[in-house]
């Protein structure tokens, strides 16, 4: 049997071959303000045309084509196929009302479409451009019909293709792009011309919220369209889940199973942290192609390739956290000596990095830094922070005071913001290039937060010590020698932390600004880039 291809996708591959390529082989979509004014319009014409007005979709194996039809009205006894564009026409010399090429190509298909699965002769084709309000008439001759069958084998030879085409040399196709988010045209050539100012079609921001439930007992379930926050001795909560883009689960908090299928179905990430503040891991849909991943596995199967990402990565988080350190030491009063040592053995460890031959020497080297690092870091604490907030080494599970304990559980926050970006994005979480798998945290999870481990967690924290944010009584629990935040710091700390991510922050390289939150996911989006022969910008940026 022959596999058909869709009218609106023939639409796609007329406007940008990537664009068809990205939507039909990695099965990538977006849902923009333009996408759901058109389906008003559509929603409106549904409503209110004339009696002769009629939806219709077809199919022809022969043709290698299938859609649904706006409108098929008969005029004269001929059967006449409408197509409805919400925006503006194409004006020629003499300021003519005429089609757009990839609008053109699609009427011409539903009437070789009509011929083909009706049997029935079509003479004509129309476009209504509702922001003029004119009616563009399409004839279709043989060439037209030529068109047609041409573009239908060239769109079906790049469905079958392995390799994504490059980014169009128009831009100004760019802009009304509803992919560009996802596509990234202006980084993509960027990286090939560094002279290129980039234009800004990346999402400004992700306003919708994060649901965390903290407290034991509490349930999230459906209602309806919205998801239902039931907490103890509390008033229930309503979320429409347009607002919604993840819901993290503390502790022994639960969700029905009607609320998961939900936000599986509306692209809200579900994620699990436990009692300990803990990453456990995540939902994961496993929606789309496959064919994002299988660059993945062919590019982190070469040595090479993950020794130079991994070098990338390790001079990010060394440089991140010399910076850190020196904007500390600028703040300090007195000797600053065994800072200054510091920052300079870590910039001499940094030029031995694009140097390492294998994981195991970058390993060592990382080592090197976050020891030099971490035995530095109590030196830009304040004298005036309570000696029950001051940090003295690293320690993890259990943390042992109450500054790691705010770096476990930031951290833990971190990796499923990490991983979040990961699945949204569409890459293999279990194959990264730098760390290698074990128990619950998956490795390309753990290679990119590295990049973020500093202006995410370790900023944030130091700053609300040294503003008094924290009660060293009611905001941490003691058991023995382990320390851990309480109910009431969780609480705070999660407030911090998302504030954090709010900030807004200049990419040195690509020259505009976005939040962090959204610039977790464009790294990952930055990162699939290195093995789809667009990389050099991921990694590229400095703590400030």
């Amino acid at each position: 049997m022959q596999q058909t291809i869709r009218v609106s996708a023939l639409h796609a591959f007329a406007y940008c071959p990537r664009l068809f390529y990205l939507e039909e082989v990695e099965e990538l979509y977006t849902q923009d303000a333009a996408v759901f004014a058109g389906r008003r319009l559509h929603a409106e014409i549904e409503r209110n045309e004339e009696e002769d007005w009629e939806d219709l979709y077809l199919e022809n194996e022969t043709l290698g084509l299938r859609g649904r039809v706006d409108a098929l009205r008969t005029r004269e006894g001929q059967l006449i196929p409408y197509e409805h564009k919400r925006g503006r026409c194409y004006r020629d010399e003499q300021k003519q009302a005429q089609a757009w090429e990839s609008d053109k190509l699609q009427v011409l298909a539903y009437c070789c479409l009509i011929e083909a699965a009706l049997g029935t002769p079509v003479a004509e084709g129309r476009i209504r451009y509702h922001a003029d309000n004119v009616v563009v008439h399409i004839p279709l001759d043989d060439s037209g019909r030529d068109w047609v069958h041409q573009t239908i084998a060239a769109a079906g030879m790049l469905r079958h293709s392995a390799y994504r085409p490059p980014v169009t040399e128009n831009e100004q196709l760019c802009q009304r792009c509803s992919l560009a988010p996802v596509c990234l045209p202006e980084e993509a050539r960027l990286a090939h011309h560094k002279e290129v100012s980039s234009l800004r079609l990346f999402p400004s921001d992700d306003e919708r919220q994060i649901i965390h439930v903290l407290e034991p007992g509490s349930r999230l379930g459906r209602t309806g369209e919205r998801l239902k926050l039931t907490r103890r001795d509390r008033t229930p909560e309503i979320f429409p889940t347009q607002q919604v883009g993840q819901v993290v689960l503390h502790s022994f908090s639960q969700i029905s199973t009607q609320a998961l299928h939900f936000c599986a179905s509306q692209g809200i990430g579900v994620h699990w942290i436990s009692g300990g503040g803990r990453y456990v891991g995540s939902f994961e849909q496993r929606r789309g192609s496959i064919q994002r991943r299988r660059w993945q596995y062919k590019a982190l199967a070469n040595p090479e390739a993950c020794l130079t990402l991994a070098q990338t990565l390790v001079a990010g988080r060394g440089r991140g956290q010399r910076q850190f350190l020196m904007r500390g030491k600028r703040n300090l009063k007195g000797k600053v000596a065994h800072l200054e040592t510091t920052i300079a053995q870590m910039k001499a460890i940094l030029k031995q990095v694009p140097d390492a031959s294998s994981l195991e020497t970058l390993l060592g080297l990382e080592g090197k830094l976050a020891a030099l690092y971490f035995g530095a870091l109590p030196h830009i604490i304040s004298s005036q922070v309570p000696p029950e907030l001051q940090f003295n080494h690293r320690n993890r599970r259990p943390p042992k005071d109450r500054f790691n304990a705010m770096l476990g559980f930031g951290y833990a926050l971190l990796l499923k913001d990490v991983m979040n970006a990961i699945l949204t994005v569409g890459l293999e979480p279990a194959l990264g290039f730098y760390h290698q798998p074990r128990s619950q945290a998956p490795p390309l999870a753990l290679d990119l937060m590295e990049l973020f481990r500093v202006p995410l967690v370790d900023m944030p924290i130091l700053a609300s010590i040294h503003r008094g944010q924290w009660d060293v009584e009611a905001d941490f629990t003691i058991r023995g020698e382990q320390v851990w935040l309480s109910d009431l710091g969780r609480h705070k700390f999660v407030e911090l932390y998302e504030q954090r991510k709010a900030q807004t922050w200049k990419h040195p390289k690509l020259g505009y600004s976005l939040t962090y939150r959204r610039f977790l996911e464009l790294e990952v989006r930055l990162l699939e880039k290195e093995w789809c022969a667009e990389g050099g910008l991921f990694g590229q940026w400095v703590v400030r």
